[in-house]
């Protein structure tokens, strides 16, 4: 399999020559990891589970899990799943790689669709599934919404929507996505939303693809399936817990494929995801620092403020000359949208990750401020 070196690798790359100032502490914006202390009480619970490490896990997951999350679905999109309905994961990562390779093992020509710029696990989970892939062009003259081509469309075996968006923190409204899932049934497609920002919103909660299915009467989900996860919720990606939820006629065959990847979540860790899931209190707490960064960022860069994620979708001349000229002359990494996108897709652009407290993020973009008038 030819696999593309993931974009922290091609940085890497485009800065191995660059000698940072050494007036500046290092300020690395490029990784959409939370810098906070996952909250104690997960923490704690992952503790006093520890002994559970004699046993197994299900590769289903653990009632506890799956109750919380069946829990947290109802309290924050007001949806009563079954519990054929959802299925624990070991994060989203596994589930967007290894689920395409499921669904499209025995189709002949399978075609792959999603948002470009992208989380490059789905060009890879593309590849592994020996898939076509159709790119849905995220543009400033569409808003950084994927454009409906019902031509190409029907050729599509599986879509991949990811909104609230990463990299370009755009959100889709319900009308919006229902009108994806009204595609998915017309032309039998398995439509997919990664939901994984959905939770780092600032004032208006997006909705979600389960939403929109129930909003065009498409009460069983048929064809429609979400995924999300507790890393950026919770400060806590070392947890892996994700679940992937929706048509259960779908999700049977997949449970069947899972029992074989070896996915399952031990048991302390389940345990800690289920406290998680089951608290809302400290996520409004990190709610407030993410709305406050994005609010430092409006001011400060002079740019629309996000309305979800914690990403700038910052406009450039050249992204990889800023890239290398802010490494250099400030001591501050970010990522070149280019290297998140294909055909054109993220030139002129970088992703700013603002996941420290405010009072480093407000010095840190002061910095990206100052260069911009330095180059300017």
């Amino acid at each position: 399999m030819n696999f593309e070196p993931y974009p922290f690798e091609k940085l890497s790359e485009l800065l191995a020559d660059i000698q940072p100032s050494k007036d500046y502490k290092p300020a690395v914006l490029t990784i959409g990891e939370p810098q906070f202390e996952t909250p104690l009480f997960i923490q704690e619970s992952l503790c006093q589970s520890a002994n559970l490490l004699n046993k197994y896990p299900k590769s289903a997951g653990e009632e506890i899990l799956k109750n919380a999350q069946i829990e947290f679905v109802k309290k924050r999109f007001d949806i009563s799943l079954k519990p054929t309905q959802i299925i624990p994961t070991f994060g989203t990562r596994e589930v967007l790689f290894n689920f395409p390779q499921f669904l499209l093992h025995d189709v002949k020509e399978p075609v792959m669709a999603y948002t470009n710029p992208f989380y490059q696990i789905y060009e890879g989970a593309a590849r592994a599934s020996r898939a076509s892939v159709i790119h849905l062009n995220l543009t400033k003259a569409n808003g950084f919404k994927p454009y409906i081509n019902d031509a190409r469309l029907k050729e599509a075996n599986l879509v991949i929507l990811n909104f609230p968006n990463n990299p370009t923190a755009s959100t889709m409204s319900l009308q919006e996505l229902g009108e994806w899932v009204k595609l998915a049934l017309k032309y039998d497609f398995v439509l997919m939303n990664d939901e994984c920002y959905s939770e780092l919103y600032i004032d208006k909660k997006p909705p979600s693809l389960l939403e929109a299915s129930l909003h065009v009467n498409n009460d069983s989900f048929k064809n429609v399936l979400v995924i999300n996860s507790i890393s950026k919720r919770s400060s806590a990606p070392g947890l892996r817990s994700g679940f992937i939820a929706g048509d259960e006629a779908i999700l049977k065959e997949y449970m069947l494929y899972r029992t074989y990847v070896g996915a399952a979540v031990p048991l302390p860790l389940q345990v800690a995801a289920a406290t998680a899931w089951s608290d809302e209190e400290h996520v409004e707490k990190a709610r407030v620092i993410y709305k406050k960064n994005l609010e430092l960022a409006s001011e400060i860069l002079h740019v629309e403020k996000s309305e979800a994620t914690f990403y700038v979708w910052l406009e450039v001349k050249d992204e990889l000359e800023f890239t290398r000229g802010l490494y250099g002359r400030k001591n501050v990494k970010v990522l070149p949208g280019s290297f998140l996108g294909r055909e054109g897709m993220g030139r002129a652009y970088v992703r700013i990750a603002l996941v420290e407290d405010n009072e480093k993020t407000k010095e840190v973009l002061k910095r990206i401020s100052d260069f911009i008038k330095e180059v300017n």
